[in-house]
């Protein structure tokens, strides 16, 4: 394999707390900028705390481990944490804001990704915002957990976190029997229930209206991908979906004729097109995959995260998706087959006709940042272990989070910069 080009996608951040306890000072000038957005001294003073505790060599990141570490056994301390986290009036979305410029100044690039994916977090009980029994990937299995919607961004200068919801369940903001619960967790009274993809789209489109964090595409996984709303509506956004679909997903290879039916003359006079009835009917991705000869298949070798290149087959097929049983958008159809399993992937992504092949294998491998990302957070930076069980306080820990993350994410880029000879 060695003719083939490597196609190089994000760089790994390796970089963890225990290479930065030497840069207290840098962290003071990184927390500078987001200070003006806490309005009272206070609330600057436990932001910073709560970063600087983050970033410690620690087993467990909750809040009273992290005092402990800073601030010694002070009972008011940690409940004054407790109640700046959990209660604290200060606006996650301006200091996210704030962050995306940072983010753009550091990563910015007119080709950037945006990366739509969930990350679920174990709790034991029931009294923890929006737990409940149900499918938690972080176990591969059915388990008492919340689970938390995330977008990233990814380009050739690296990648971090930048927005996050929490999914609530519909009982949760429905049923009588949550009532105290939803009290108890300060659930807003105004909340209504929100998919996993209408809360992606949220964060996408907040994304696209700051206008802040360059971007040209979104990638998603098929948990999204299924969802042909969301993608309809990222491609209204002028962005590019590069979108992996379940198998069982069904295109045209050749664009349908469709036409009103005539009348029978019973009945109410149709007006909606249909697909004339000689026309062939759609196929699965994974048909028209099976269907391609030997020679539509090249091999592409791919940089993916810290397990170096990757081979894989790539096959690449114009066809027009599905929308309402009728022929709708003209995508790409992107399929890569494994070397070593014969897995196979299959994509819908919206860019034009035209665009090099090697720009659709290059965002193909811009899925695995964000899984990267959530297994910095939660290893490094207690992204799974605090525990507070209000709305506020699981929006505020996850923004502290995101922000110790784009700090690792800056650091690195400022060190290896320094180290170049």
């Amino acid at each position: 394999m060695d003719h083939l080009e490597t196609i190089a996608t994000a760089p790994v951040l390796d970089l963890t707390p225990q290479d930065i306890d030497s840069l207290l000072d840098e962290l003071r000038s990184y927390h500078a900028i987001f200070s003006p957005v806490f309005k009272r001294p206070e609330q600057r003073e436990w932001s910073q705390t709560y970063l600087h505790g983050l970033l410690l060599e620690l087993p467990r990141k909750s809040i009273e481990p992290m005092m402990l570490a800073l601030r010694g056994a002070d009972r008011n301390a940690i409940r004054a944490m407790q109640q700046f986290v959990s209660e604290g009036a200060w606006e996650d979305r301006a200091i996210l804001h704030r962050l995306w410029s940072e983010i753009d100044a550091d990563l910015g690039d007119d080709d950037g990704v945006l990366i739509l994916d969930g990350s679920d977090f174990p709790k034991q009980g029931s009294q923890s915002v929006g737990v409940k029994h149900q499918y938690c990937g972080e176990l591969g299995k059915t388990a008492n957990c919340q689970a938390g919607v995330f977008l990233a961004y990814a380009s050739p200068q690296g990648y971090t976190l930048l927005d996050h919801r929490l999914y609530v369940p519909e009982e949760w903001i429905t049923e009588s029997a949550y009532a105290e619960r939803r009290k108890a967790c300060g659930l807003p009274d105004d909340l209504t229930f929100a998919t996993k993809p209408s809360l992606g789209w949220a964060m996408i489109e907040e994304v696209a209206q700051a206008g802040t964090v360059r971007c040209r595409w979104l990638a998603c996984d098929e948990g999204f991908g299924r969802d042909t709303a969301l993608l309809d509506k990222i491609a209204g956004a002028d962005l590019w979906y590069f979108a992996e679909v379940p198998h069982d997903t069904q295109v045209w290879q050749a664009r349908p004729d469709v036409a009103v039916p005539e009348w029978s003359g019973r009945g109410r006079k149709p007006t909606r097109e249909r697909v004339v009835a000689d026309a062939p009917a759609p196929q699965t991705v994974a048909a028209v995959a099976n269907g391609l000869p030997a020679s539509a298949w090249s091999q592409q070798l791919i940089a993916e995260g810290s397990q170096g290149p990757q081979v894989a087959e790539f096959a690449f097929v114009r066809v027009s998706a599905v929308r309402d049983e009728l022929p709708g958008p003209e995508v790409s159809l992107v399929l890569r087959r494994s070397l070593t399993d014969a897995e196979l992937k299959t994509y819908l992504c919206n860019a034009p006709a035209d665009i090099p092949q090697e720009r659709l294998v290059r965002t193909s491998g811009m899925r695995w940042p964000i899984e990267t990302c959530f297994e910095t957070g939660k290893q490094e930076l207690g992204m799974g272990d605090y525990e507070i069980r209000s709305w506020q306080g699981w929006h505020h820990h996850m923004t502290l989070v995101i922000l110790a993350l784009a700090f690792l994410v800056r650091v690195q880029k400022r060190l290896k910069k320094t180290l170049l000879p």
